[in-house]
């Protein structure tokens, strides 16, 4: 008898996620996200998954409508519902806003894709300073 050897997982990509330190003060960015691509419906349960559990279930996501690709209004993510909405504000092209009733409203600067780990670094190491 002969034993066929199985593939290896397919291995997920590693969230890029910084968060700005938690303190007392609403600050304008939260931290950083660099997905691994425009895809939401790909790049959203990854992101939702290793958000701090104290930030509570995020019901609803708010995107640049001309940067990701379409997206329907609503999607679920682990059995719970996120309302995704779009916006074209020129004010926040590269941002996600996180909201969570009750708890509160992340924003965080979107990192593109297709920026390199050179260039990357630095944003999210800006983005996840925190306040001044």
């Amino acid at each position: 008898m002969t034993t066929a050897l199985q593939p290896p997982p397919p291995s997920h990509p590693l969230l890029r996620l910084r968060l700005a330190p938690h303190g007392g003060m609403p600050q304008p960015i939260d931290g950083a996200w660099w997905p691994h691509s425009y895809d939401l419906l790909a790049e959203l349960p990854r992101l939702l998954a290793g958000l701090p559990r104290a930030w509570g279930h995020i019901t609803s996501v708010t995107v640049n409508g001309t940067t990701w690709s379409a997206v329907p209004g609503r999607m679920l993510v682990f059995n719970q519902v996120v309302r995704l909405c779009r916006t074209v504000a020129a004010s926040a092209p590269h941002t996600i806003v996180l909201l969570a009733p009750g708890r509160g409203r992340w924003d965080l600067l979107v990192v593109p894709p297709d920026t390199t780990e050179e260039a990357a670094e630095p944003l999210m190491a800006a983005a996840a300073s925190g306040p001044v």
